[in-house]
């Protein structure tokens, strides 16, 4: 791809990007009588931003983001959570900087996105074609629940980005995964990496995973396992 999306997203941004949010009230999932717009286990909710999304600070992450991101759309998909219903409640599963993979109330997870303006995301909300699996896949993704996020962004050690988490967690009965991988990319339209990249690896003392196989959001949500189901998820919060 032309500016292929890698995953180094809200996970790490949090203190760039969001305004931190407390308490963990428990969700009320609003009924509808349609169920092909209504939230189901196993909904895989993508978080966006626009692409024009700020952008001025070489040494910002979502500078980086913007640097080497690119979508038809306009909409850069910076996160992925599982959705799960439970007894009228929603819960998310997924993989961040801040909670490491874990499970918790909806509203959590939109105060945790909430931008330092005040306002939310994009959330849209995609469902396997053939969801007959859902609820077997979101009890896969719990078995990682208390592992670590995974900084590195490398296959097999016991930690989880978020997108990471997901393919790992949808796996057939074949023992396939569902989502397939692609090349990692880090690099700007120019070829060189934004400068974020490079002092973050430098931190950690790795080099840049360039190219190694991974997976990411917008490439997630183009499979054509999946479709996007016209559901608003705040209104399943509590805080309406």
């Amino acid at each position: 791809m032309k500016r292929q999306y890698w995953i180094f997203v809200l996970a790490i941004s949090i203190a760039t990007l969001i305004a931190s949010c407390k308490g963990e009230a428990e969700q009320s999932a609003t009924p509808t009588d349609n169920a092909e717009t209504k939230l189901q286990t196993g909904d895989l909710v993508f978080v966006g931003l626009p692409l024009d999304f700020d952008a001025t600070d070489t040494t910002d992450m979502s500078s980086a983001i913007a640097a080497a991101t690119g979508d038809s759309t306009g909409i850069n998909y910076i996160h992925v959570a599982i959705a799960e219903v439970e007894n009228n409640n929603v819960w998310i599963i997924d993989a961040t900087l801040k909670h490491g993979v874990d499970r918790y109330p909806l509203d959590t997870f939109l105060c945790d996105f909430t931008l330092n303006d005040g306002s939310l995301p994009i959330f849209d909300v995609m469902r396997l074609s053939d969801n007959t699996n859902a609820q077997k896949y979101v009890e896969n993704s719990k078995l990682f629940v208390g592992q670590k996020y995974d900084l590195y962004f490398l296959p097999n050690n016991n930690e989880q980005y978020c997108s990471e988490l997901v393919r790992n967690a949808y796996i057939n009965d074949n023992g396939e995964h569902i989502f397939g991988e692609a090349p990692m990319n880090f690099k700007s339209d120019d070829g060189t990496f934004p400068q974020y990249w490079i002092w973050l690896f430098e931190q950690i003392g790795q080099p840049i995973p360039q190219g190694l196989p991974g997976t990411n959001p917008n490439a997630m949500s183009k499979e054509k396992c999946l479709k996007k189901v016209n559901i608003t998820l705040t209104d399943y919060s509590n805080k309406k």
